[in-house]
């Protein structure tokens, strides 16, 4: 039987393609799907979101069925209620799609978990799987088979010379049919390695549970969901509990009940252990009740506290604003590890509260100005703004400072940007709310003793200012052996962010959940600080003023967000290349590559990437990899539905320092059969430019340095801007002035 609990990520792309076929063109089509899926909030997609699924019908292979499935994919949908929604519709044919596949899957169960490891030590990496009878297992180091590891456990000596780090994988297959786990890292620390000695806060030894489960109120037939999320080494496992006796098969983070009935009501906890500790949840009541209403919706007391749509005390926004920046990879001062998937976590939160998202990672002080500029040119009158920043900074005298990537080892204001310069800016676009949500470092800066000189702000009674951690004190970023996770601030602030809550009561909400965190206790505690006068939420509804500025916006927004079209690409030998496209940021673009046919008489070829432009930011260890993983980013699921398999795989990072068009080399190495060497074939390509390169926000002189200023924008006359990126390690604190745990 099928796990229908999956993800919409994990389908394959023929059950992706036939589903298209489906609902692309059919009276019950995609759109009634969006409607039917939107009636669960966190599903609903924005008029903006419809109409660029609508406009894929002008690409040459545009689904606005897949483009629909990867929204719901970025918000974590399931298979189930996917089937649920195409099963209202009243699509049979969809259904069985959705069914075979589903029964065929094969399910990683058990994940094998990254370690750092004493050197000499014997290290054991598990992976299980469930699907169909007669499942295989195959381990990979790096791109090599381990040889004889067919089983579901690969022992690794580190005795041996492993070289640091080495990465393992495992595929799971059955006749053609297979999946990959998630990689995973063995690092071997020598006993006097620098890092035995680095300052930061030690590493966890014990357990930590960062996430506990929550009671909850449902309706029989609806789907029960706990969770609880540990810290630990070894690697922590799990057991839930229903009224203190073991729920059999519940050993993993989440406990998932697909349909429950009054049966499941009772007491959960769950025991957390491993070798040498153990630690217990907190127990939740689960509450089942009848189902009350035909609409689906579940059982629950009405508390009166929020307004409804259209009553007097509603409160609107003329339109949602948000600028997300993530610093991480600095030139002069410590990496960071958790802006980069903070930043992308409430990026899709907030694109569900109806917010037009401008996500950047990794910008030089030029960049992080000019991205504010843009940022400031779609505030208007009643507009809701939001700025978070993940990174270095600090505090003097009360006034906060962003530092960009660039700034030099001992920097001052001069080389950061001012938070409550911004504010004042914002205050003069008659903006209807504005939030700071600040994931930083405050404490003071020494080697800036210039008291900051702001001026007096305006009187406007909604101001929201949300601190990652108090006053000279330092914020945390948390990561488990190697993983990326989210820093302490987002690990909290993501459960709250779809309430409709006044926006101080919900930040209220997260620095009660961050204060039960044992292992930030005394280190980091939210400060909220506001003048809000009335109950404004992000939930808000939006009511625009007119029809043109809300389209000039629209057009401003959208520039920032473009993709170039994928193409097909035929070469002289007679081999066809597929390039494609997906975003995983508004300056970070994914490349894909794909052999679509060949002749007969060629046996091998591949299609990589070369000749990328010099200032864009470009690892080669992530171009032209074999699997979405390999790109170093845990970011994958949200794009990847998109992108078909088989391919090849760069990241390209840096869209905003683009100075022309973006033109790179797509190389065709082939090899025709009884020939031992290879033919190499090239073609220029062109594409535009792609995404927040699209505003021009390059700076002007080819010759000047990194850090120099930029041209003006085409929709404005102020200076142009940019956006940027982030991660790091257990829990560690940044250094004075930056973002991290």
């Amino acid at each position: 039987m099928g796990d229908w609990s999956l993800p919409i990520g994990s389908l394959g792309e023929e059950v992706v393609a036939q589903l298209c076929e489906l609902l692309d063109t059919a009276s019950r089509g995609w759109r009634k799907l969006a409607e039917v899926a939107g009636a669960e909030k966190r599903f609903k997609c924005s008029e903006e979101e419809l109409e660029m699924c609508s406009l894929k019908v002008l690409e040459p292979l545009g689904s606005p069925t897949q483009c629909l499935l990867q929204l719901l994919a970025e918000r974590e949908c399931t298979l189930r209620y996917l089937q649920g929604c195409l099963h209202r519709m009243g699509h049979t044919q969809a259904c069985q799609v959705l069914s075979s596949a589903v029964h065929d899957v094969i399910r990683i169960t058990v994940q094998p978990e990254s370690q750092v490891v004493a050197e000499g030590t014997r290290v054991s990496l598990t992976c299980w799987a469930s699907g169909p009878p007669g499942l295989t297992y195959q381990w990979f180091c790096g791109r090599q088979e381990v040889p004889g590891a067919t089983a579901p456990e690969l022992m690794v000596d580190t005795a041996a010379p492993l070289g640091l780090p080495q990465w393992y994988i495992c595929r799971v297959s059955c006749g053609a049919a297979f999946a990959f786990s998630r990689w995973a890292r063995i690092q071997v620390e020598r006993s006097h390695s620098p890092e035995s000695a680095s300052g930061y806060c030690p590493s966890m030894a014990g357990l930590q549970i960062l996430q506990q489960p929550r009671p909850c109120r449902l309706a029989e037939g609806d789907p029960l969901v706990l969770e609880c999320r540990a810290l630990g080494n070894p690697p922590p496992q799990y057991q839930w509990f229903r009224n203190r006796r073991p729920v059999e098969g519940a050993r993993a983070p989440q406990l998932q009940v697909q349909l429950v009935t009054t049966a499941e009501r009772g007491t959960y906890s769950c025991r957390v252990f491993n070798l040498f500790h153990e630690l217990w949840s907190q127990e939740v009541d689960v509450e089942i009740g009848p189902r009350l209403f035909a609409s689906g919706a579940p059982w629950q007391d009405g508390d009166g506290d929020s307004p409804e749509p259209g009553s007097p005390d509603q409160l609107y926004a003329t339109d949602k604003v948000a600028l997300l920046v993530g610093n991480m990879h600095y030139v002069h001062h410590k990496h960071l590890r958790a802006p980069m998937v903070d930043v992308h976590a409430l990026s899709a939160l907030l694109r569900q509260l109806d917010f037009k998202v401008v996500s950047l990672l990794d910008l030089r002080r030029d960049e992080m100005q000019m991205a504010v500029d843009e940022f400031l040119l779609l505030l208007d009158k009643g507009v809701y703004g939001l700025l978070y920043y993940a990174g270095h900074g600090y505090e003097n005298f009360g006034t906060s400072f962003m530092v960009p990537i660039d700034a030099p080892g001992s920097y001052t204001s001069a080389h950061c940007l001012c938070v409550q310069h911004v504010l004042q800016r914002m205050q003069q676009r008659r903006t209807g709310l504005n939030i700071f949500l600040l994931d930083m470092c405050r404490k003071r800066n020494l080697n800036d003793d210039v008291i900051p000189q702001v001026g007096a702000l305006e009187v406007t009674a909604n101001i929201v200012f949300g601190y990652a951690t108090c006053a000279d004190a330092e914020a945390y970023e948390l990561s488990q052996q190697g993983e990326l996770s989210n820093g302490v601030f987002v690990t909290f602030l993501k459960r709250w962010l779809l309430e409709d809550e006044k926006i101080t009561v919900l930040l209220d909400k997260v620095a009660e959940d961050m204060g039960t965190l044992e292992l930030t206790r005394g280190r980091q505690a939210l400060e909220l600080r506001s003048n809000l006068s009335e109950r404004r939420a992000l939930t808000d509804p939006i009511r625009s003023l007119g029809q043109a500025e809300t389209s000039a916006r629209n057009l401003q927004w959208a520039k920032a967000h473009v993709l170039p079209e994928s193409r097909h690409l035929r070469f002289d030998c007679g081999v066809t290349v597929q390039l494609g496209f997906a975003a995983e940021f508004s300056n970070i673009m994914i490349i894909y590559t794909r052999i679509l046919a060949a002749p007969g008489d060629v046996t091998e070829c591949v299609a990589k990437l070369t000749d990328l432009p010099e200032e864009l930011d470009v690892d080669l260890k992530c171009t032209n990899r074999e699997s979405p993983e390999e790109l170093g980013s845990p970011l994958v699921p949200t794009w990847s539905v998109t992108c078909p398999s088989c391919c090849l795989y760069s990241r390209l990072c840096g869209l905003q320092r683009l100075r022309q068009e973006l033109t790179f080399t797509v190389c065709l190495q082939y090899r025709y059969r009884h020939v031992a060497d290879f033919v190499e074939e090239r073609r220029a390509v062109s594409v535009g430019r792609p995404l927040i390169a699209k505003l021009n926000l390059s700076p002007p002189d080819p010759g000047k340095l990194p850090a120099s200023g930029g041209s003006g924008s085409p929709l404005s006359a102020s200076p142009p801007s940019s956006w940027g990126n982030s991660p790091e390690e257990n829990l560690s604190p940044e250094v004075p002035g930056s973002h991290g745990v």
